[in-house]
């Protein structure tokens, strides 16, 4: 405080200032303050008055200090939050404490006050306009707060938003995740756990709010219960689980409203702002709803949900279309409401940790990058034998499966080195591949039907011949793998839950060996197998001596076994995925063009089997898949390696 010169009237806020002290009224300061002592500068003026002078230094010493009393007399309390670290969530910062709104106005108001009014008349009028002006803005955001409030508590379905909500009001970037479709199986059984997992990580950043919506009537401890009942903490998650997850519950908050309405959104848009207050407010939709209704959904979002102060991101569910033309109209669509970089189409098996260690395994160790060309490689054969699915019916093995998960790993596998690791450059690279993979032809395909058996009886739905076991050869057409078939095989219910990458190379020219190796000399190809299931493993088949005095050769595995290398518990693939969104990386994301080109490989043999000019062999449950698929492993002269 600067004071230069001053003199006071002795009815000013002091019962008398004769002596060598005086007392703050308590009706100009608004609380009580103790006395202060001042020396006696009194002194006779021209026209008979008694009047006070001083210099700054005599009364700055004993004001020092008002501020910070005025502050504790007002028992302003920050709740603290316990601070985690984030690593690789790099645009949100962690927020340390909230302050609620009423709290931190005063504290502002606090904190500019400089000058204390002691009813001079030389400034009187100065400190008063000043004071006026201060006691105007606080009133003022002080009622638009309560009005906000009140207006978000009249409305049913904020029934549960009151004035308890964690506000933002540090001025930090927050995050709202909302679940569209909150009580559907995939929310319940992958994308809530998938979430509790990142939370207790330390991946999700500390200002969260993770929002359920759909149809049904819940409150917010409803949706916390049913989310309680499917998320578990992992075997390297047992410390404080249980104060983690009651953490991660009151972070989680219902609304019930239509998929396709606007009042809804408009809703979920106002609820989401109670949280995020003035900050920057990066949000994510997850579109968990069925395919017929996900459009409207879409648009429902963007029309009345996206913040209009950070980034929004949505993300959709496999199949994306039908077939290439309701493919084109569907990206067409959602590129009328959004950016290209905005969406996320999610294909959880891409989030394997096997489809992550293909491009880390090529371009990171010197020893195969040179390999990876037709000039050492022989075939490429991509397996992947899946589980049951209810839901797999109504689309086929052909746009579930192999449109996505398997033509996305062929791309990953055979690109070219990308600029960087930023999303863009490497799913440039795959759509390159994607383009030069041949259309497929009939002869190279084989479709099944599996036959479930009841006791003696054979039980067969004729009137839904949909494809579960698709085997393939697919050919690129570039100098690299000119030549080079990539034979591909996945299904339903076949003989073992498999999922392998097993790359042949060419066998070693003029091989002074060959008498010692036998007849069959492909058993003695090099191979490099990546392999996801039954046990995440790395293995290189090599030809060795077996110990002893004759000279005779063996094909061995050298391996690389995760469950005896690390002693970690592999996170679900939802966790890497939902992470990667977050974090804006996109390279496990198909883009609008590699969507197209997928479709353009495969619509030649969809058109087949629509016309039903192609029937699905059929095969028996928990079988080794149809017959025909190893005269085609023949023709193209390859030995699939096989149980």
């Amino acid at each position: 405080m600067s004071v230069q010169s001053s003199h006071f009237q002795p009815h000013s806020c002091g019962r008398s200032l004769g002596g060598t002290s005086i007392s703050l009224c308590q009706g100009a300061c608004g609380t009580s303050i103790r006395r202060l002592t001042v020396p006696n500068r009194w002194r006779s003026t021209a026209n008979g008055q008694r009047a006070l002078f001083f210099n700054a230094n005599n009364i700055c010493k004993p004001f020092r200090g008002i501020n910070l009393q005025i502050v504790e007399s007002l028992s302003v309390r920050k709740p603290t939050r316990k601070h985690r670290q984030v690593d690789e969530f790099k645009s949100i910062k962690s927020q340390a404490k909230d302050e609620p709104a009423e709290h931190s106005n005063v504290a502002q108001t606090a904190g500019k006050l400089s000058v204390v009014n002691l009813n001079n008349d030389s400034f009187k009028g100065e400190a008063r306009s000043s004071s006026q002006a201060g006691e105007s803005s606080s009133k003022s955001q002080q009622s638009s707060i309560s009005k906000e409030v009140a207006s978000a508590d009249s409305s049913p379905l904020l029934q549960t938003a009151s004035s308890s909500s964690p506000v933002n009001h540090k001025g930090e970037s927050f995050l709202s995740i909302a679940v569209i479709g909150a009580t559907g199986e995939l929310a319940k059984g992958k994308i809530f756990p998938a979430l509790f997992a990142l939370y207790y990580s330390g991946f999700l950043p500390q200002n969260v709010c993770i929002f359920g919506y759909s149809r049904k009537n819940l409150t917010d401890e409803d949706l916390r219960s049913i989310i309680s009942s499917t998320i578990t903490c992992r075997i390297d998650h047992e410390q404080n689980c249980d104060k983690q997850m009651d953490s991660f519950l009151n972070q989680t908050y219902y609304l019930n409203g239509g998929y396709d309405t606007d009042e809804g959104m408009t809703k979920l848009d106002a609820r989401m702002k109670l949280f995020e207050g003035s900050a920057e407010s990066n949000r994510i939709f997850y579109l968990s709803v069925p395919q017929e209704v996900l459009l409207d959904v879409a648009a429902s979002v963007a029309n009345y949900a996206q913040s209009k102060k950070g980034w929004n991101r949505i993300i959709i569910e496999k199949p994306f279309g039908f077939d290439a033309p309701s493919s084109q109209r569907f990206t067409g669509y959602l590129l009328s409401k959004y950016q290209e970089n905005q969406i996320y189409r999610i294909d959880h098996l891409l989030g394997r940790n096997l489809i992550e260690n293909l491009t880390v395994l090529r371009f990171s160790n010197l020893v195969f990058e040179p390999l990876w060309s037709r000039k050492y490689i022989r075939n490429i054969q991509a397996e992947s034998r899946i589980l049951l699915c209810r839901y797999f019916e109504g689309y086929g093995i052909i746009r579930d499966i192999v449109h996505s998960h398997i033509l996305q790993t062929i791309a990953l596998l055979a690109m070219e080195p990308p600029i960087s690791l930023h999303g863009e450059a490497i799913r440039n690279e795959k759509v390159k591949v994607l383009r030069s993979i041949r259309k497929l032809e009939p002869s190279d395909v084989i479709l099944g039907k599996y036959k479930a058996t009841y006791g003696d009886e054979v039980h067969v739905n004729n009137t839904n011949l949909t494809p579960t076991y698709f085997a393939g050869a697919l050919f690129i057409d570039n100098a690299r793998w000119d030549g080079v078939p990539f034979m591909i095989r996945t299904g339903m219910g076949l003989i073992k839950h498999r999922v392998e990458i097993r790359i042949q190379f060419h066998q070693v020219p003029g091989n002074i060996y060959r008498e010692r190796i036998g007849h069959n000399v492909d058993l003695a190809t090099n191979e490099l197998i990546l392999r996801d299931v039954p046990d995440e493993a790395i293995l290189i088949k090599v030809n060795n001596k077996v110990p002893g005095l004759g000279l005779q050769l063996d094909a061995s595995e050298l391996n690389l076994l995760y469950k005896d290398r690390y002693n970690v518990e592999v996170p679900d693939s939802y966790e890497h995925l939902l992470l990667d969104v977050i974090d804006g990386d996109s390279h496990l994301f198909m883009r609008s063009d590699e969507l197209a080109a997928a479709w353009n490989i495969l619509t030649p043999i969809i058109n087949e089997v629509d016309k039903k000019n192609i029937s699905p062999e059929l095969y028996e449950l928990g079988g080794r898949g149809p017959v025909g698929a190893y005269y085609l492993w023949a023709k193209h002269k390859v030995q699939w390696a096989d149980d």
